[in-house]
């Protein structure tokens, strides 16, 4: 019997498609990754740049499928991923021991109708961006790109969700002065 497809992007991953996929069946592999792959690869953008992501995207998914087993159920499959999608990215920057410029995708609903002074704002929001701590970068994006709530970030992170509160704070305010 094959796993259904309850990996839409709003759904999470089912217990079903993760044991399927934990014993090596292909179809639930591949539901799996495409149910999650768009969110990883935008996170990796967001903590290590365009450059890299594509290469940290993958390595994310040859861990993550190695470790099924170890994913216990206790959080969501999305959480546990992006635990390691987000350990990933931040060994990364230790090992490269500098900032790459990041590329930042532009939604469509932020259409402006002056082009060079929305340039502008992505420019200085990218830099302000890569001044900012790789961990509190981390939640700044787990929270406003990926929208996970505080619970989910605190997990992700294996931090105390108060932790998670006044890092995100932080980040926001270092932000602020960067930006001003």
């Amino acid at each position: 019997m094959e796993p259904s497809h309850e990996n839409t992007a709003q759904n999470s991953i089912g217990e079903p498609t993760v044991q399927a996929a934990s014993v090596g069946d292909r179809r639930a592999l591949h539901d799996i990754y495409e149910a999650t792959s768009d969110r990883v690869y935008r996170l990796m953008v967001r903590m290590v740049g365009i450059q890299d992501a594509d290469d940290l995207t993958q390595q994310v998914y040859v861990r993550a499928f190695s470790k099924l087993s170890q994913f216990s159920g206790d959080s969501k499959f999305e959480t546990w991923l992006y635990r390691l999608a987000t350990n990933e990215a931040l060994q990364h920057l230790r090992r490269e021991k500098h900032r790459r410029t990041k590329e930042l995708i532009v939604e469509p609903t932020m259409l402006a109708t002056d082009h060079v002074e929305q340039d502008e704002r992505i420019a200085m929001l990218r830099q302000a961006l890569d001044q900012l701590d790789p961990e509190l970068r981390a939640i700044f994006t787990l929270k406003e790109e990926s929208g996970l709530s505080y619970q989910e970030i605190a997990n992700t992170l294996d931090i105390p969700e108060g932790t998670v509160g006044s890092r995100l704070n932080r980040a926001r305010r270092e932000l602020q002065k960067l930006l001003s």
